[in-house]
């Protein structure tokens, strides 16, 4: 995985997991779904590099 892509990652993986923080303490469900499409779309990305990297070696 490149180191790029895993800082872009763990980034979208944390701005997830604080939108949806926010929006549980404000009691704003949009801003909580957001947050869970944020961290769905870190972990995404996480795989897709772990699978490119299975396949380099």
């Amino acid at each position: 995985m490149s180191a790029d892509e895993k800082t872009q990652a763990k980034g979208e993986q944390v701005k997830g997991k604080a939108k949806e923080a926010a929006g549980r303490v404000v009691g704003n469900e949009r801003l909580t779904a957001e947050g869970r499409a944020d961290q769905a779309k870190g972990d995404a990305r996480e795989a897709k590099e772990k699978v490119k990297d299975v396949f380099k070696h």
